[in-house]
């Protein structure tokens, strides 16, 4: 019997970038089987001009983040049964000649995502967006338990096994950090490979303080979510017990002075109530996600 070929997709979330996409769609279809482009509610001709090219294009009705975008991709690469799917930027970023490195490792058996990475080779990315993606890459690897040097890169290749195990549940821009740190839950194996980025055309939605204070807000609510004993129980705790013993102390110097201390007694107010508030927030959080693993496993 023949071999059966192996199905690449790519996938390309993409809003108003009707000067880049073109470029894009053209020549990433040289490397893959199919283009499917996402067009996340753009108010210019980005979804016309990619359809015009020989992508297949699913419109978003307004602008719903690159998460949503990504969502609505897997979902779609899902139906069509891709062996490969490659994502990448629409905005001129990444080098579309790249597409087989990533790829490669997949088919190979060798990895279910490759992450193309800035970082592996000399980049002429603007300083500014160096710091913020250092500092993420931190935050994401210890909340993954990984040591990747690009975090944030959109240029990825997925297996059909990650296809089928990862849940997007991020809408915004903390999607590439909330797939890592589910990918890494589940056991799935993360290799890098060294890509070129190019920042001549490649423009960022958001600026760097709002994209880094997003992921960073991802991240931490994503850390919470996975272990809220240990980020809401434990800090509850502790600070139950700091503003009892601070009543103590009220209490001491009322029976020495017949004289209340209203700071401390308010330390001490305050300190029990947030303790009580985190305490409380843990057992709920605990319970959601017992119960919503339960619902899963009974699915």
């Amino acid at each position: 019997m023949p071999e059966v070929k192996p199905l690449v997709l790519a996938c390309i979330p993409a809003y108003d970038e009707e000067k880049t996409i073109a470029k894009v769609v053209l020549r990433t279809r040289r490397h893959v089987d199919s283009v499917v482009v996402c067009d996340d509610g753009s108010r210019d001709l980005t979804g016309e001009i990619a359809e015009a090219l020989g992508a297949e294009v699913i419109r978003h009705k307004e602008n719903m983040g690159k998460g949503a975008a990504l969502k609505t991709l897997f979902k779609r690469a899902r139906e069509l049964r891709a062996d490969v799917v490659v994502t990448l930027d629409s905005d001129g970023q990444h080098d579309p000649d790249e597409v087989p490195q990533l790829v490669q490792p997949v088919l190979d058996g060798a990895a279910e995502i490759v992450n193309g990475s800035r970082f592996l080779r000399r980049t002429d990315m603007p300083k500014h967006r160096v710091i913020g993606n250092k500092t993420l890459n931190l935050l994401t690897n210890a909340a993954s338990n990984q040591k990747l040097t690009d975090t944030q890169s959109g240029f990825r290749a997925y297996s059909n096994k990650a296809l089928k195990l990862l849940k997007i549940t991020e809408s915004g821009i903390g999607v590439d950090s909330q797939i890592l740190m589910d990918a890494s839950a589940k056991g799935l194996r993360i290799v890098e490979v060294p890509v070129a980025a190019s920042y001549q055309d490649a423009r960022s939605t958001y600026n760097p303080i709002s994209h880094l204070g997003m992921v960073m807000d991802s991240i931490i609510r994503r850390i919470i979510k996975d272990n809220p004993v240990l980020y809401l129980g434990v800090p509850g705790f502790i600070s139950i017990i700091a503003g009892l013993l601070a009543g103590l102390r009220v209490i001491d110097i009322f029976l020495a002075n017949h004289a209340i201390a209203t700071g401390t007694a308010l330390i001490s107010i305050g300190l029990v109530v947030v303790g009580f508030l985190l305490t409380i927030t843990a057992v709920i959080v605990k319970t959601v996600n017992a119960t919503t693993g339960k619902v899963r496993k009974e699915a």
